[in-house]
């Protein structure tokens, strides 16, 4: 007898047996065990493979079958390798995101992330807004869910225009607010149109929404209209990702010209921009937000208080107008119903005091100290290096390597001499023209620290020349 319940049977008798013998104690044989049991060749073979398959036994060929060694599975060796099939290929890869965020090792030069520094952010006026926001009646009660109409008026006060309080919708950072974004304008398997480079933030939010991110040129006055049109209608995308303001991570500033044709390219096929506006207050000269110029629905505009107030800051507002708002505040209310009422009540108290506009004043004047610093360095200890552009604001300057430079060695050389440098790849969505990287003013301590910081780059420079 050769059916399933048969093997079951002798398998079920040879694992009792196998639990009362010692690890290499040999088990009858084949022979035997038909003798026994009355069963066929096939029926015990069969069930010694279930039982080799389980790791019980081992079969020796010309000697027979014999007990395992017993494996001592340690309480976390649980095996999660099914998942992989279960989650098949659509895989979020993190690193050039974890990478922005990654605190700096004890001693090292933080010359990358895109937050202030301790002391440089508003801590103690922010601690003193949250004390005034929970005092408030009805601080720790549910908000409306696109958000308090005050927080959303004032948002949209900044996109300018004729943009209203009731075009904005209160999300959880800007982060959030571009997977929102993503998710709602465009179907997974679709392709969105980014500027090249761009925010490594932007493409994985992107390929984590299942989109395939297709690049389109910039040059030094922005992204490249006749280049965007030839994008679209080669691609079919129906979304272009834009940062029109000190994009990161050249620093360009898309000029008005500029903005009114990306604008008209953009209606011409049909297409939403969403503009990404997160350094609207890290410059003083901020050009009006393409939001303010558009009349049509294209624009779906990005506003963060996270990089001018502090990296928990989590709140943004992401406006737009037509079924494209109602799709959007629909994702918001299923994923996460709305945004914690006294973060937002604490935003509310610090934008409306005296607090908000000394602390503009005072970043602007740290940002062009330390941009100055920055640029004055590196010409000094590395003119082989050379700058996309000194922009007008922002946290970063977008260097050009030379052409024989391995950027991947610097990066790693850079690390090991204790300062630290964005690799220029993570920003290219498909091949980079070169080798380049990005090097942040505004992370390090003070300008001795920045100071120290270009002097170890140079020496890794120097080293993988």
């Amino acid at each position: 007898m050769d059916n399933d319940s048969s093997i079951a049977q002798i398998a079920a008798i040879l694992r009792e047996e196998a639990g009362r013998l010692r690890p290499g104690d040999r088990l009858p044989s084949s022979r035997e065990i038909m003798r026994r049991h009355g069963v066929s060749p096939v029926t015990v073979s069969r069930a010694l493979g279930q039982l080799t398959a389980e790791g019980r036994v081992v079969t020796r060929p010309g000697s027979g079958a014999f007990v395992a060694a017993r494996r001592e599975w340690a309480p976390d060796a649980a095996d999660f390798s099914w998942q992989t099939v279960a989650l098949g290929d659509r895989v979020i890869d993190e690193e050039p995101v974890a990478a922005l965020l990654r605190v700096a090792p004890e001693g090292a030069v933080p010359l990358t992330g895109g937050y202030l520094p301790a002391g440089l952010r508003p801590d103690r006026q922010l601690a003193a807004a949250a004390t005034r926001a929970v005092r408030r009646p009805d601080a720790w009660a549910m908000p409306p869910l696109n958000g308090l109409g005050e927080l959303r008026g004032w948002f949209a006060a900044q996109a300018g225009g004729d943009v209203t309080g009731n075009d904005a919708l209160i999300v959880s950072g800007g982060q959030a607010a571009l997977s929102h974004a993503f998710r709602a304008l465009a179907a997974p398997g679709t392709p969105v149109l980014v500027e090249t480079p761009t925010y490594p933030g932007a493409l994985a939010a992107a390929k984590a929404a299942g989109l395939r991110a297709t690049a389109v040129p910039i040059d030094r006055d922005g992204v490249r209209p006749d280049l965007l049109a030839e994008a679209f209608a080669v691609s079919g995308a129906r979304v272009f990702f834009c940062q029109p303001t000190l994009q990161n991570p050249t620093g360009v500033t898309l000029g008005l010209e500029r903005r009114r044709q990306v604008l008209e390219v953009a209606r011409a096929a049909g297409a939403f921009v969403i503009e990404d506006d997160y350094a609207h207050h890290l410059t003083e000269q901020a050009p009006p937000s393409l939001m303010s110029m558009d009349a049509h629905g294209t624009v779906v505009h990005i506003h963060s208080l996270t990089k001018i107030l502090s990296p928990s800051m989590r709140l943004a507002a992401v406006i737009a107008r037509g079924p494209a708002a109602h799709r959007l505040r629909a994702a918001q209310l299923v994923e996460s119903f709305f945004v914690a009422r006294p973060l937002q009540e604490t935003a509310l108290e610090f934008v409306g005091s005296p607090a908000w506009q000394r602390h503009l004043v005072a970043v602007h004047t740290e940002i062009i100290t330390r941009r100055d610093a920055l640029a004055a360095a590196l010409a000094a200890r590395m003119p082989q290096a050379e700058p996309y552009l000194l922009p007008n604001g922002g946290m970063h300057l977008w260097l050009r390597l030379p052409p024989e430079t391995d950027e991947r060695a610097l990066v790693e050389a850079a690390k090991r001499n204790g300062v630290l440098v964005s690799p220029g790849r993570i920003y290219y969505p498909s091949e980079p023209p070169g080798p380049r990287i990005r090097v942040t003013h505004i992370a390090a301590a003070n300008l001795a620290e920045l100071a120290e910081g270009v002097r170890r780059l140079a020496q890794a420079l120097d080293a993988c020349g």
